[in-house]
């Protein structure tokens, strides 16, 4: 079978793999429908960060299902799903408690698409997938949601819904503050979230013209900066979308004493400043780390089905074989789309 490798920076394409096939009971094997860039998978095609090629790309997706194992229930084949970034068994302590992307049965990192650092499983853009613990990691949705609409379901959609739903559960009404850059998706998700979920102003910092525009259009307050500055303002919710270590300081010193600040930036480097003594004086909880997808995803298709949410104004859908040359230069959220085999 084919799937779509990354051989070096800026060398993207279909080579021939090892067929996919079920080897425990509680397998499935799934045929990708649509599999979306994750703003990691833009820097990762240049070159510019620390993961080892070859790497079988993608971790993002929708997809029907081809076949199960024996001990799978309520799946059959033809049925659309949307999996997980992260591999998790959905029976262990850690699992059973939400935190999917810490299962206590694989080890620590386990996810499609991402090499050595992923565990060894490969990447979804590729003909067949084999889902392990099929029976939990599969995520049923309407059949009146698009699959290009629902991609990002499997990670950058979960990252955003959780750096603002908790928050406004707290803070009903709150105004929200997401500082952008190199995690352009989710900050832009953030603020579809942040409407729907009832929050109030969202203020959307970041310096390129085209998020700014589509900001504006999923309803938030624009504002165009040369740089982050030292503090944006005082919010109950604030979101680091920028993976840079200035944006991180400006949404700590922006949150208000009891707020939220949330960051979905990665940050590479064995040390990165942070102004703890600004966040002691304030008061807030900090959170980082990865979503834990699998168990916000019912809930995020939910509202994608509802149309509470619709991201695809900000999607660029490339057909399947154009994969290579789109995935070297991705807009701002590339989604490659083929047809259902029915």
């Amino acid at each position: 079978m084919r799937a779509l490798v990354l051989l070096g920076p800026n060398q993207v394409e279909w080579a021939d793999v090892p067929d996919a096939t079920i080897e425990e009971a509680t397998d499935a094997l799934v045929r990708p429908l649509a599999v979306a860039a994750c703003d990691i998978d833009r820097p990762l095609a240049f070159g510019a960060i620390p993961f080892m090629p070859p790497l079988r790309l993608g971790h993002e997706f929708v997809a029907e299902v081809v076949d199960v194992g024996n001990e799978v229930d309520g799946f059959a084949p033809g049925q659309r799903v949307a999996v997980p970034f992260a591999i998790s068994c959905g029976s262990c302590e850690r699992c059973r408690r939400g935190h999917t992307s810490n299962c206590a049965s694989v080890p620590k990192g386990s996810m499609f698409g991402l090499g050595d650092l992923g565990r060894g499983w490969p990447g979804p853009a590729a003909d067949l997938v084999r889902v392990p613990w099929a029976g939990h990691m599969l995520v049923p949705f309407s059949q009146g949601v698009d699959p290009t609409a629902a991609a990002s379901a499997s990670d950058n959609l979960p990252d955003a819904y959780r750096t603002v739903a908790p928050g406004l559960e707290a803070w009903p009404g709150g105004d929200v503050l997401v500082v952008a850059g190199s995690a352009p998706s989710i900050g832009l998700y953030a603020v579809l979230f942040a409407r729907a979920l009832g929050g109030g102003a969202v203020t959307y910092l970041d310096r390129d013209p085209t998020r700014l525009a589509q900001a504006e259009g999923f309803g938030a307050g624009p504002v165009e900066i040369a740089a982050y500055p030292r503090k944006a303002g005082s919010f109950p919710v604030t979101v680091d979308a920028s993976a840079q270590p200035e944006g991180l300081a400006c949404a700590l010193r922006s949150t208000e004493p009891g707020g939220t600040c949330t960051s979905v930036g990665i940050y590479f480097a064995p040390e990165t400043p942070v102004p703890l003594f600004d966040a002691y004086l304030t008061g807030l909880t900090f959170k980082t780390g990865r979503p834990h997808a699998r168990t916000d995803m019912p809930r995020i298709l939910d509202l994608l089905a509802t149309g509470q949410v619709d991201p695809t104004p900000m999607h660029t859908v490339v057909d399947w074989e154009e994969a290579p040359s789109a995935w070297v230069d991705p807009p701002t959220k590339l989604v490659l789309s083929r047809p259902s085999s029915g």
